[in-house]
């Protein structure tokens, strides 16, 4: 069986809302779970409700989807967050990749690239509409080169599981800031020192320490 991914939506048009509603409503892994008209809002619910995926507006009342967004990734971790504008904006869509964001989706996109971002989103993988995708890595590469997380031979949700193993949580604690199983947390870990080419889980912690993680 499928499992379905909670889906939020936290923006000030109710016309653009009912819409995603009723796109959400034919896709059967997605379930639209809660609904925001404001910043505020927005982070209340992502704390409160632990969507999958939140869909979150660039521009709303009271507080903006950046300064959302950056709360949001502080209180509520494990809420991946999917960026919804209407315009070409570079320096919005920059500073919210920035932020963390996962996916960054024009309002005029075709609903199937909604549901792929957001799929993608909640795997842990990063995915942009198409309208997004050429501006954005432009965007991110510095002088120097191509930007490059850190340690890029990981997979996203390995180098967040590292992130915080490293941080100094263990397995059960990390299963609920990310809202995953134990079991799930526990494989994921087994594979990380193979892909960094290292022996044991305690050399990856010192690779991702070196590397920046761990921070908290």
């Amino acid at each position: 069986m499928t499992e379905v991914i909670r889906v939020a939506i936290a923006d000030d048009h109710a016309l653009f809302r009912q819409g995603v509603r009723a796109m959400l409503a034919a896709v059967a892994d997605l379930d639209l779970v809660a609904e925001a008209e404001d910043g505020e809002d927005a982070v209340r619910l992502a704390v409160t409700e632990a969507p999958d995926v939140l869909l979150l507006d660039i521009r709303m009342p009271r507080r903006s989807g950046i300064d959302a967004l950056g709360a949001i990734r502080a209180r509520a971790p494990g809420v991946r967050i999917v960026m919804l504008t209407m315009v070409d904006d570079d320096e919005a869509v920059a500073a919210a990749l920035r932020e963390g964001a996962v996916g960054f989706v024009l309002k005029g996109a075709d609903p199937d690239e909604l549901v792929r971002v957001v799929r993608a989103a909640a795997r842990g993988e990063m995915l942009l509409g198409a309208g997004i995708a050429p501006r954005a890595v432009a965007l991110l590469q510095p002088a120097g080169g191509p930007w490059r997380p850190p340690l890029p031979e990981l997979r996203e949700r390995e180098r967040e599981v590292l992130d915080l193993l490293a941080a100094g949580h263990d397995p059960a604690g990390i299963a609920r800031r990310l809202h995953l199983s134990v079991k799930t947390v526990r494989n994921v870990l087994a594979g990380i020192p193979a892909r960094l080419g290292v022996s044991t889980r305690d050399e990856a912690i010192r690779r991702a320490r070196a590397a920046g993680l761990g921070r908290g």
